[in-house]
């Protein structure tokens, strides 16, 4: 059974994803509260009648507001929402826990690469989602999801240094890679907050594969993906050769919902 549209549900916004043609197509990025902006989304797109939906969340509140809203359109729900409901191999501790977002970028990492002429070949892949917080995961070679590292992204990062100082300003953040040298407070702020997250980035994918995948000595060369909202702002200074995949969290739930629904069947 086929999915019409997808929908994440995060920290700070509502990502959709409208599926075409075994693939989503097109993408939104929604207010959690504004249901009067989710029916204008629906217009534009020239979606009628009762779609089908695939929802996974990692706010709970959000969550049953919009899965109130589209019960009363009368639209079809399917919520992924466990692990058990994905077509991965998690060895995370416990799984339980892993937020399904996490899982549903591992869904379409092994997805793409079994695309791929070569296959996993005993190729590692490290996920990078970089948000609200930063996440950089591991995948085996088989495709299992072993586990990664969380930090703050950089919106909380700046939040934080306003809110717990006395003088500090609230930085929006750099639209490019800021100097490492900034000539005034907020430059300072944004190359301070911009060049934390790539270096905490960097050094967790090297340390990751070299703690797993040495290979001679050296780490094996991984296949890494980066998504997320601060994903093309973060692109050029990761040192690995990222893929730059902003639709792979909402391609992993379309790939999951999909699976699952024909398990159903």
């Amino acid at each position: 059974m086929k999915v019409d549209l997808v929908a994440d549900v995060g920290n700070s916004r509502i990502k959709w994803g409208r599926c075409l043609g075994g693939a989503v197509a097109a993408t939104a990025s929604l207010p959690p509260a504004d249901p009067a902006a989710w029916e204008k989304q629906l217009q534009h797109w020239g979606v009628i009648g009762s779609p089908n939906w695939a929802i996974g969340s990692v706010h709970p509140e959000n969550q049953e507001g919009f899965l109130d809203w589209l019960q009363g359109r009368g639209d079809a729900v399917r919520l992924l929402n466990r692990y058990d409901q994905l077509p991965i191999e998690v060895l995370a501790d416990p799984p339980e826990r892993v937020g399904v977002d996490r899982l549903f970028n591992a869904v379409a990492a092994n997805a793409r690469l079994r695309r791929g002429a070569k296959g996993r070949r005993g190729r590692p892949a490290v996920v990078i989602d970089a948000g609200t917080a930063v996440t950089v995961d591991l995948l085996s070679p088989a495709g299992a999801f072993m586990g990664g590292a969380i930090f703050p992204g950089r919106r909380l990062m700046a939040a934080a240094l306003h809110d717990y100082t006395a003088l500090l300003p609230l930085v929006a953040g750099a639209a490019t890679t800021p100097p490492p040298v900034g000539a005034n407070t907020v430059v300072a702020i944004e190359a301070g907050i911009h060049h934390a997250v790539a270096g905490g980035i960097n050094q967790l994918v090297r340390r990751q594969l070299a703690a797993h995948y040495p290979r001679a000595g050296r780490p094996a060369r991984p296949a890494v993906f980066l998504t997320g909202g601060d994903a093309a702002l973060l692109e050029h200074s990761i040192d690995h050769r990222a893929l730059l995949w902003p639709e792979m969290t909402l391609e992993g739930l379309r790939i999951s919902a999909e699976a699952l629904l024909g398990a159903d069947l």
